[in-house]
């Protein structure tokens, strides 16, 4: 049986229906732009993630920019963010002329250390954005603390962690702001890009992030700042308020599918293999990614051997932004970072969508192991 890395036929069967008849609607309104889905969904976002506010925007990289403009960072002011994340969270920073300072990750969560943020901290430092990576939250109490007693604001890339958990609160719930993507291989995703940006309590900021979205305009004609083209299409939002509703569901099913990995993997050496450990207290990993670290060398190998049972797999992610050719003139050199450095060496995601049978989730356990027995 060949298990590909994600399916998203079985998840979009059970809206097509609602979708189809909210397109034929909204064909025959000839409202195509920031009408009445985007603002229900809004409303439903809002909900969801405990967030005062909610914007709608055109994808996950335009959230976190929004959110950076909103703040006022520009040319010269220093953003600390981790090394290890997807592109976007550096590319935002550097668009706007700012200078990423990429700090090191815990080891065990991925996510950015706190004690590198606060040895990254100068008088430049103009925002902090720790990334809730794969699914589970950065520490944010320690990094909040850090944050107010230097009066920085924080901004949570939340784009693989809408419904994630910790402390007793959700992401979205603790940064002044938040970007969110529904790219559709995340957990509640749209039929092409899409995102939003969340506002945890403040209204004036939240009426700028709408203005920015429309390039600095309100009302039409008259723009206050220079802005962007972010809008969310009307289709894209109706998609994503068919799907809001499964989308407990669909995070208890990866969670589920984690704990039966957990299970039917605890026999191998953490020497080995080191499972995902949810770590966050009072809290909820959502399981974007089921990344395992592949130790003494062999990640490459284990790839392979998948590949080769019709197994599916992704490195997320092998070159990180520290080490990448466009951020060359930040001066980073190789061990700067050393667990980022490592955790790209090291890391595999697995298949863990919520469509998966027993019968799936055991193929790929069963490929692993016997990557290791035949090994031994």
């Amino acid at each position: 049986m060949s298990v590909p890395m994600l399916d998203l036929a079985a998840q979009n069967v059970v809206v097509k229906q609602k979708v189809l008849n909210g397109l034929s609607t909204l064909i025959d309104r000839c409202t195509f732009v920031l009408g009445e889905n985007v603002t229900g969904l809004e409303a439903d976002l809002a909900g969801y993630s405990g967030a005062a506010f909610a914007v709608g925007m055109s994808s996950g990289t335009d959230a976190l920019l929004v959110a950076l403009m909103a703040l006022g960072v520009g040319h010269g002011d220093e953003v600390i963010l981790p090394s290890f994340t997807f592109f976007a969270t550096g590319g935002v920073v550097a668009r706007l002329g700012a200078v990423p300072v990429f700090v090191d990750i815990d080891p065990v969560t991925f996510n950015i250390a706190p004690r590198a943020v606060e040895a990254a901290i100068t008088a430049r430092t103009k925002a902090i954005m720790p990334v809730h990576l794969f699914g589970q939250l950065a520490d944010m109490p320690k990094i909040m603390e850090i944050a107010n007693s230097k009066g920085i604001p924080v901004i949570e890339d939340a784009c693989q962690s809408l419904g994630a958990k910790g402390w007793g609160k959700s992401a979205g719930q603790f940064g002044q702001i938040t970007g969110c993507s529904f790219y559709p291989t995340k957990n509640l995703g749209a039929f092409g890009d899409a995102g939003s940006t969340l506002i945890r309590n403040d209204e004036s900021l939240t009426q700028k992030v709408r203005r920015l979205r429309v390039h600095g305009m309100e009302p039409v004609y008259v723009h206050h700042e220079v802005g962007m083209n972010g809008r969310l299409d009307e289709f894209q939002a109706l998609v994503l308020r068919a799907k809001l509703p499964f989308l407990e569901g669909w995070h208890e099913g990866r969670r589920k599918n984690a704990k039966w990995y957990m299970q039917r993997m605890k026999s191998l050496s953490q020497d080995d293999l080191q499972l995902p450990l949810e770590v966050v207290p009072d809290g909820r990993h959502i399981y974007n990614q089921f990344t395992v670290r592949v130790k003494r060398g062999r990640r490459d190998k284990l790839q392979a051997h998948l590949k080769a049972q019709g197994i599916g797999s992704a490195i997320f992610y092998p070159i990180s932004l520290h080490k990448q050719p466009c951020f060359e003139y930040l001066g980073y050199k190789k061990g700067s970072l050393p667990e980022t450095e490592l955790a790209s060496e090291e890391v595999l995601s697995l298949p863990v969508y919520p469509e998966m049978t027993e019968a799936m989730l055991e193929e790929v356990a069963k490929s692993v192991l016997s990557f290791y027995n035949d090994s031994k």
